[in-house]
């Protein structure tokens, strides 16, 4: 472990490097200049187990190199000793101020030297062993949180498959659906970890389906107002599935389930929700929603153009959807179309005309 010392004399710098010497595991780098020692703390911060510096030293004094020693982040927490004389209570009370965790007294003592920097760097090891030893729980933290999303993912697939059986393109459009929903929280500003949640809980939006008859479902018609009353079950069925999960990316799902037909002005259903009394994530997944629909090809209705579909989101923001979550959904519309010339690319029969 390195011990930095830093004094502009240099018969002060011999006399702590000679009484470090016998100190076993401890190497000694001195300097004359607080600039040039700086440099090799940033450099070598992982290395450096100890610093020790005097007060009175040209273009940076040692409570101003202690400070700029602490603002190194690997350097926070490192022991650091300030030499001063004995008569220096003020400049003490600064030291401390400034980070300082030991003082030196004037005239300099080998075995004092010595003793108070072998104790400092048993305490420099045993923080390094925490601080090592609390990575170390981090990374298996991470590990059983992604082996967690996992086993989540993989109980998405499967009930999710459930439905696919139900519709032959019902995969694609919660595929597509989940990826807008991602994009559209990134736009807003969501963390990362709220993206990747909500894009997996997107893809349940529709698990209600699976109780809605085949005949309705895959009616190549206009539905009777029966049948349309029949449909919109689907909502309040797929948060009755999903809820009552503790799992964070069900109790969204049954949240999305619930809430991505409502609308902003209050005309949607089940419950009649309007503006922010709907949940985020109900209103991020209705311009999702909408949006894939209306570019897809269904049995009764004809695939919309990217175009057409986009004013249709921006003539609706404000009264369907929720305006912010359809200026966001615009803001990536470089990142949209490049994924419906793919989309066209694969499967040319069901192009958006």
């Amino acid at each position: 472990m390195l011990a930095l010392v830093l004094d502009d004399v240099e018969l002060n710098n011999v006399m702590v490097v000679a009484a470090l010497q016998p100190i076993v595991g401890c190497i000694s780098r001195d300097f004359t200049g607080p600039v040039e020692a700086l440099a090799f703390a940033q450099a070598h911060a992982s290395e450096i187990g100890v610093v020790i510096t005097d007060y009175e030293m040209p273009g940076m004094n040692g409570i101003e190199f202690i400070r700029a020693v602490r603002s190194i982040p690997e350097l926070a927490n490192v022991p650091t000793v300030m030499v001063t004389s004995h008569d220096q209570r003020s400049l003490r009370h600064q030291a401390l101020e400034a980070g300082a965790t030991e003082f030196l007294a004037k005239p300099l003592d080998s075995i004092e030297i010595r003793a108070r920097v072998t104790n400092l760097l048993a305490l420099s090891e045993a923080h390094r062993a925490m601080r090592d030893h609390a990575a170390q729980l981090m990374r298996e933290v991470s590990i059983a949180v992604a082996l967690v999303e996992e086993r989540e993912r993989e109980i998405v697939s499967t009930l999710m498959r459930a439905a696919e059986n139900r519709d032959e393109d019902t995969g694609d459009h919660i595929a597509r659906v989940s990826a807008y929903t991602s994009l559209i929280a990134q736009a807003l500003g969501l963390d990362p970890a709220e993206c990747r949640l909500m894009g997996l809980a997107a893809t349940m939006h529709d698990v209600g389906k699976i109780a809605v008859p085949d005949a309705i479902l895959l009616k190549p018609g206009p539905l009777t107002p029966e049948e349309r009353r029949e449909m919109e079950r689907h909502a309040e069925r797929g948060q009755r599935i999903l809820g009552g999960s503790a799992s964070p990316v069900m109790r969204l799902a049954a949240e999305i389930a619930a809430s991505h037909h409502e609308r902003w002005d209050g005309g949607g259903y089940p419950y009649g929700l309007k503006g922010e009394t709907i949940p985020l994530a109900g209103r991020i997944v209705a311009v999702a929603d909408v949006f894939d629909a209306l570019t897809t090809q269904r049995p009764y209705k004809q695939a919309w153009s990217p175009q057409r579909a986009r004013s249709h989101l921006i003539e609706n923001a404000g009264a369907h959807f929720d305006p912010r979550a359809v200026e966001a959904f615009l803001s990536r519309w470089d990142h949209i179309e490049a994924s419906l010339r793919q989309r066209q690319d694969a499967d040319p029969v069901a192009a958006v005309a």
